[in-house]
């Protein structure tokens, strides 16, 4: 039923995916979104059992077993910062981070600040020493909304002006919540003329990824809201599409 109904969608809300060739002719810069153990490796999860089903607090942490859209997400997120980096071009790292005494309705507490699940991914911990990276610990789900500093000023703001950066390229997970609000004010600041010079912001993907709560498994847990992974993931997409976004399926780069 489910894979008639992603048909359906696929047809009816048709999400038009390009390809993006970087090049040093457009300044551009990667943000990865909560590349975090706490929603990517698995096992690392704050896991609850509820109505005798193991689920992840209702919500995404990390995966019970080997989930290959958020695998597939983790490898191509580590490939292009190694190799965005390995080329000097600007990474900028969200991980989630939590205060334990500060909550964030309606999700249970998660990725709190100090333990191994507010930690990016064992293959992207080498960032933390990394000089080309700016990594900002994020308390709620809109990343651009946590960049905001005491004084004011706004530290992904300042990344893009500082860098003259003309295209961000965004993966991580989830696709239709942190991906998406992250990508829908970054092109509202755009638009009002606050991140200049930017001008694109591209969403890959293949890079991206979400949570599955099926159908099945919801409707035993009392309050629980289904998350189908696919369905999800795909209207995350769309989302961020409408909001003026590029989704692109492919990332290359052009050759030196």
């Amino acid at each position: 039923m489910m894979s008639t109904t992603m048909d359906l969608l696929k047809k009816d809300l048709t999400v038009e995916e390009g390809s993006l060739v970087l090049s040093q002719d457009v300044k551009t810069g990667l943000v990865l979104v909560d590349v975090v153990n706490g929603f990517c490796t698995v096992g690392a999860g704050n896991l609850k059992w509820l109505s005798g089903v193991l689920v992840s607090s209702l919500f995404l942490q990390a995966p019970r077993q080997p989930d290959k859209q958020i695998s597939d997400m983790v490898e191509e997120s580590v490939r292009l910062a190694r190799l965005f980096c390995e080329k000097k071009w600007p990474v900028f790292a969200f991980i989630d981070s939590h205060h334990p005494d500060i909550p964030e309705p309606p999700y249970p507490p998660h990725c709190i600040a100090g333990t191994d699940e507010a930690r990016l991914v064992p293959a992207l911990q080498w960032l933390e020493n990394e000089p080309n990276a700016t990594l900002k610990c994020k308390d709620c789900i809109d990343g651009f909304l946590a960049s905001i500093e005491e004084d004011g000023s706004n530290l992904f703001v300042d990344w893009v002006r500082n860098n003259q950066i003309k295209a961000i390229l965004v993966v991580g997970i989830c696709t239709d919540i942190c991906v998406l609000d992250f990508v829908s004010s970054a092109l509202s600041a755009r638009n009002r003329r606050i991140l200049t010079p930017l001008e694109d912001v591209i969403v890959y993907s293949r890079a991206c990824a979400t949570y599955d709560l099926p159908v099945h498994v919801a409707r035993n847990i009392n309050g629980a809201l289904p998350h189908p992974q696919d369905l999800m993931h795909h209207i995350g997409l769309y989302m961020a599409k409408g909001r003026g976004a590029r989704i692109v399926s492919e990332v290359s780069f052009a050759a030196v």
